[in-house]
């Protein structure tokens, strides 16, 4: 069977291109033909400033973009991956069209923590094509239930993290080293990440924080972290992928403090790492961090709460390292082998 894979390339970091990439991999492996489409294709040398510049750069993505859909005839299974608001529009929404009117069979994989606010604000301008594909599936039961409240069915079928690139280690005795690798976005928060450690820093002098990732947030975060009056944070700004393993290795507790999520492959990853995991449980991350079980929950917005749950870790490491024993065996679901066969009725059209 020949699958055609429109998302993201790896250019845009973040868990789309990230899935898209594991989902490309798995599936060749399973014998499956793949041709990948990047929402984002790669602009001519002499024309990469264009990038600087917000408009001129999405004429010219748009310009290359529209016509490698004509690729999508060599398919017989269109699968699209899917955020919300333009880039809906901008991307998904004419891979739909093309594979519609190709007719073939077509698979919405909608990632985004914002799908509520997206289906009831967006209605009129989503709502039609949503119709035209053959199938939705969501990464999460959160998601499912957003889509089910909006009339729609969606199969569930978990994220993909690909164990193999992390080296689990316990941390039998815990350090103070901290990790936040979120996307530096208003809805990744890190700024409460930053307060919450100045907060652990005042207990525990030696600690440090890595913040990887960037955005639209960088400049007012790196502002605040200077405000803040205390060292240890250090911002390293986009990780490659490659690189990404070196950061958990180095490092010994995950922090997240989203606001708005779904299903963070970053958790996963931390998992994977052995690092214990404080983190809010928006969208599906309470289903996946299950507090006092695989990691630790706290309250959105309320740094001291994060702080405090960092200090019960600190203060209790064999506590730390049974939360991520049992997070290694969570992660084991969102493995390749434990998703492949639910991707094969999908193609296929074998129902739920």
């Amino acid at each position: 069977m020949r699958i055609a894979l429109v998302a993201a390339s790896p250019d845009i970091l973040g868990g789309q291109s990230v899935q898209a990439q594991a989902l490309a991999l798995g599936l060749r492996q399973a014998g499956y033909e793949v041709t990948f489409i990047p929402i984002n294709p790669p602009f001519p040398p002499g024309l990469r400033w264009l990038r600087r510049w917000p408009y001129a750069r999405t004429l010219l993505n748009q310009a290359l973009y529209l016509p490698s859909l004509g690729r999508l005839h060599r398919a017989d299974v269109v699968h699209i991956f899917s955020a919300s608001y333009w880039s809906f529009l901008l991307a998904v929404a004419p891979a739909i069209l093309a594979a519609s009117r190709l007719g073939r069979r077509t698979v919405l994989n909608y990632h985004s923590g914002e799908a509520q606010d997206h289906l009831a604000r967006w209605g009129m301008l989503v709502h039609p094509w949503l119709r035209l594909v053959h199938e939705i599936v969501v990464p999460s039961e959160y998601l499912r239930s957003v889509f089910t409240a909006h009339g729609y069915r969606a199969r569930v079928i978990r994220n993909v993290v690909d164990t193999s690139c992390f080296r689990y280690r316990e941390r039998a005795s815990l350090r103070p080293r901290l990790l936040s690798t979120r996307n530096l976005e208003p809805y990744y928060r890190v700024d409460n990440t930053l307060e919450a450690f100045a907060v652990i820093k005042a207990q525990y002098p030696q600690a440090t924080l890595t913040v990887a990732g960037y955005g639209s947030q960088e400049g007012r975060l790196r502002r605040l972290a200077a405000s803040l009056g205390t060292d240890g944070i250090r911002f390293v700004g986009r990780v490659e992928p490659s690189a990404v393993a070196g950061l958990y290795e180095s490092a010994d507790i995950f922090l997240n403090s989203s606001v708005v999520d779904n299903q963070p492959v970053s958790v996963l990853e931390a998992f994977a790492a052995g690092l214990p995991v404080v983190s809010t449980g928006t969208g599906d991350i309470a289903a996946m961090v299950r507090d006092g079980e695989t990691g630790l929950i706290v309250p959105p917005g309320d740094p001291a709460a994060m702080a405090k749950a960092v200090a019960i870790l600190l203060g209790d490491p064999e506590f730390a390292v049974r939360i991520a024993r049992r997070a290694l065996q969570e992660v084991k679901r969102y493995t390749w082998p434990q998703v492949r066969e639910e991707w094969a009725a999908v193609y296929s059209g074998a129902p739920a």
